[in-house]
């Protein structure tokens, strides 16, 4: 018997394990306000919800590598009204900027936030803090993804960094959060600032090499522990397998990039898909496949503009619009509205 012989269902088995994933408990809709934090894997996921018109902010502080520098974060958020009382206008808790090699930034931000500039990388701080505020008052749903287990502390302060902005080594303390101390921190997370809302928590599947590959096996193990007991304690809260789903079920390096760390384009779309399966309705995926769809081809660059042919795809797509408005009202298609009409004159 060859492969091509084999039924699929055999084939599946023999050559595929398949994550079972249950349907999450609420599902998400494009009326949901959601905010996106953590990892560069988080960052991926967002985006392709952005691109199916969900309402998502997007890691407004910068990727976030580990569960502190994420709580620390939703506590300046949530602080995001209140001025320290300094001259950098930033809530209390939040690092001011520092000056080094040439550039403003800060431990609390990522690297995208300095500049060569003071009142830039401050702006830029503020900006992002504020943004940051107003995603977490009218986010109902949070997707957080953890990274890493391990941190690093500046010494002057003793709290963990989210960025150390290349420098050096002698400024920082190295450190692996337990299990038990990720589940504590985000105990007051969740009967504080994140109460009433759900979250969403995944485990990123990148690998950190840096931590060597013993080190990122550990770190991983402890985050899915402490995301394992979070959903224990509150109801609140859910998991879903992405780290598992490319590392059981995509266990081949053709599902990863390049740098055989991060996963590959078809690897974050086919978690997508098994995302899209677990926390939206029949109806949902439809409307996001859509609004996918629609995004595409407002991005396709015509060989002329100018022609009938083109003239008639636009006002198609105009059409496909107000259909999938009138399906679901809540669904943001302004700028490609804006863009076939605009070849209409």
């Amino acid at each position: 018997m060859t492969h091509n012989d084999i039924p699929q269902s055999a084939a599946s088995a023999l050559f595929r394990t398949v994550v079972r994933i249950a349907p999450l408990r609420t599902r998400i809709g494009h009326a949901n306000r959601i905010l996106s934090l953590g990892s560069c894997f988080a960052d991926n996921m967002a985006r392709r919800m952005q691109r199916a018109k969900f309402r998502v902010t997007a890691s407004p502080t910068g990727i976030l590598f580990n569960p502190e520098s994420v709580a620390r974060a939703i506590e300046a958020f949530d602080r995001g009204g209140t001025a320290s009382g300094g001259n950098t206008g930033l809530p209390h808790g939040v690092r001011g900027v520092q000056y080094a090699s040439g550039r403003y930034f800060s431990y609390d931000f990522h690297s995208s936030f300095s500049s060569e500039y003071e009142a830039v990388a401050l702006g830029n701080m503020k900006k992002a803090i504020a943004e940051g505020a107003a995603a977490l008052q009218k986010a109902d749903t949070l997707v957080i993804t953890f990274g890493t287990a391990w941190i690093y502390r500046l010494c002057s302060d003793g709290e963990a960094v989210a960025n150390c902005h290349k420098q050096p080594q002698s400024l920082f303390s190295r450190e692996l959060l337990s299990a038990e101390r990720i589940t504590n921190r985000y105990d007051a997370l969740l009967t504080g600032p994140l109460c009433g809302k759900r979250v969403i928590l995944t485990v990123s599947p990148v690998r950190h090499l840096g931590d060597g590959l013993d080190g990122n096996s550990l770190s991983k193990a402890i985050l899915r522990v402490a995301a394992a007991e979070i959903c224990r304690r509150h109801a609140q809260a859910e998991y879903f397998p992405s780290y598992e789903i490319l590392n059981d079920e995509l266990r081949d390096y053709r599902f990863y990039a390049d740098d055989m760390t991060h996963p590959s384009a078809a690897a974050v779309d086919y978690i997508w898909q098994r995302f899209a399966e677990a926390a939206f309705d029949e109806r949902t995926r439809r409307a996001a496949a859509a609004a996918e769809r629609i995004a595409e081809a407002a991005e396709h660059r015509p060989f002329n503009p100018a022609s009938e042919e083109y003239r008639t795809f636009c006002r198609t797509m105009l059409a496909r619009i107000d259909s999938l408005r009138s399906e679901c009202p809540d669904m943001d298609l302004e700028c490609e509205q804006a863009l076939f009409a605009a070849h209409l004159g």
